[in-house]
């Protein structure tokens, strides 16, 4: 069984910056990666890390995010650059293996003066 924990969400201004990591147990996995979801709205993909390599990202978060993966640690981090109020929301880790897709508990972020 899989359990990704998720640490560094907190309160910043605008324009300020934070570092999101997740660490993963278990092994196998494949992608990792961001979601977010703010009150009202259904949870959307920030980034997301192949296991061959490959970034994408939400339009939204481009040229100010950047998700990066150790795979020794098992772990996905999420440097989030240029914070807006708009990036407000419970960000969560996911991963998925051959089998399933496993969720974090989700760790909250807000920009806010």
């Amino acid at each position: 069984q899989v359990q990704l924990v998720e640490s560094g969400g907190g309160l910043v201004q605008p324009g300020g910056s934070l570092r999101l990591s997740c660490a993963a147990s278990g092994s196998g996995l494949n992608a990792m990666g961001w979601y977010r979801q703010d009150p009202g709205h259904q949870r959307a993909l920030v980034a997301i890390f192949s296991s061959s390599g490959t970034t994408n990202y939400d339009s939204s978060v481009k040229g100010r995010f950047t998700i990066s993966r150790d795979g020794a640690k098992n772990t996905v981090y999420l440097q989030m650059n240029s914070l807006r109020p708009e990036d407000t929301a419970v960000y969560y880790c996911c991963a998925n293996d051959n089998d399933r897709f496993y969720w974090g508990q989700g760790t909250q972020v807000t920009v806010s003066s």
